[in-house]
C-alpha cells in the first residue's frame, strides 16, 4: 500500500520557519519525482514544488521562489519541504504527492492526508 504522511505543520508567525516532512512508503521512492501542493482555505490545489527522483533538479512556483527549499533523502524515504520567511499567504494544507510523467503532463498518483500551516501573528 502507498502511503504518503506528511508532518511538521502547525502555527508559526509571519517570518517565521518550519520544515515539513513526508515519510514514504509502499513504492520505489528513489525512482519518482516528488511534489508539494498546498490547498489554501477556499482554494483550489496549487502547485508549490517539483524534486526529480534523484534530488538533482527542483523547480518552484513563483509566490514561493527563493523562500522554500524542496528535498529529498532516498536512504530514508523522505521528502523535505524548508520553508523561510513564511508570508500570510503561505496559510494552507500542505500535501506531498508521487508523480509520474506521461509524455504530455505530471500525473498525480498518490498524496497524503496532509498537514496545515498556519502563518499568523
Amino acid at each position: 500500500e502507498v502511503q504518503l504522511v506528511e508532518s511538521g505543520g502547525g502555527l508559526v508567525q509571519p517570518g517565521g520557519s518550519l520544515r515539513l516532512s513526508c515519510a514514504a512508503s509502499g513504492f520505489t521512492f528513489n525512482i519518482y519525482a516528488m511534489r508539494w501542493v498546498r490547498q489554501a482555505p477556499g482554494k483550489g490545489l496549487e502547485w508549490v514544488s517539483h524534486i526529480n527522483s534523484g534530488g538533482s533538479s527542483t523547480s518552484y512556483a513563483d509566490s514561493v521562489e527563493g523562500r522554500f527549499t524542496i528535498s529529498r533523502d532516498n536512504a530514508k524515504n523522505t521528502l523535505y519541504l524548508q520553508m523561510n520567511s513564511l508570508k500570510p499567504d503561505d496559510t494552507a494544507v500542505y500535501y506531498c504527492a508521487k508523480v509520474w510523467w506521461y509524455g504530455s503532463s505530471w500525473y498525480y498518483e498518490y498524496w497524503g492526508q496532509g498537514t496545515q500551516v498556519t502563518v499568523s501573528s
